[in-house]
């Protein structure tokens, strides 16, 4: 399994990287993002649940772990992401199973890393 609190920070960097080599893709890219996930007739919160499903679906490894960090963030618990990746898996079918295995996982290791920050702090 990977280590998906690992495996977003490796893209927060990547992504960085890619903010300066090509600015204003990535530009574009995040105001999109911005408005997408900002909140309207539908949460934030909703609207990552749902972006994880269609992680999932789409098998996005790397997806997975920016929105199951960012689930939880906009406040998203482990029912409502249970149940997201049961939705996908309905959707998807066998390869959206093993893909809601790797969210699972990736919701395990999130819940730990938030839990060892708040002990530390």
């Amino acid at each position: 399994m990977k280590n998906y609190p690992q495996h977003y920070q490796q893209f927060v960097s990547l992504i960085g990287d890619l903010n300066t080599e090509i600015p204003e893709t990535m530009k574009g890219f995040n105001l999109l993002h911005k408005a997408a996930i900002a909140d309207g007739a539908l949460s934030t919160k909703n609207k990552e649940l749902i972006a994880l499903g269609i992680a999932i679906a789409v098998h996005c490894d790397g997806c997975i772990a920016f929105h199951i960090h960012d689930a939880l963030k906009a406040g998203a618990n482990h029912e409502e992401i249970i149940e997201t990746i049961g939705v996908s898996v309905m959707m998807g079918g066998g390869p959206s199973l093993i893909y809601g295995c790797e969210a699972l996982a990736a919701l395990r290791q999130f819940v730990v890393k938030q839990d060892e920050e708040v002990v530390s702090n």
